[in-house]
């Protein structure tokens, strides 16, 4: 499945965001607070400017919360983890993993040196 054909421009104005994904703009603002992936500059107006990856983030969490059905927590999860991104909970414990094996090892180096 493919999303909206991006035009070819470098800046969106959020009504041809809100457009091109099929949202209000009020949605757009919100997701703005929600998911950092998405930080439109603004003018000196403040009209806010979008540019092609903030549109392509926004069509990404559009599928993410209206055709796979996730919430705004699980999506933000699925785009961490789409973006390579480890949770902080699996990086505590890869962390705790390698202080264990360490320990181990040193351990391990210090029975060798007693023989």
């Amino acid at each position: 499945m493919t999303g909206p054909t991006i035009p070819d421009k470098p800046y969106f104005k959020i009504g041809e965001v809100a457009e091109l994904a099929g949202v209000e703009a009020y949605v757009l603002r919100y997701w703005e607070t929600e998911f950092k992936t998405i930080r439109p500059e603004k003018t000196r107006t403040n009209q806010r400017m979008y540019r092609r990856r903030d549109v392509e983030a926004v069509l990404q969490i559009k599928r993410l919360l209206y055709d796979e059905g996730y919430r705004i927590d699980g999506a933000k999860r699925r785009l961490r983890e789409l973006s390579g991104e480890a949770p902080a909970v699996q990086v505590v414990a890869l962390a705790e993993g390698l202080r264990k094996a360490l320990a181990e090892l040193d351990k391990i180096v210090d029975d060798d040196e007693r023989l």
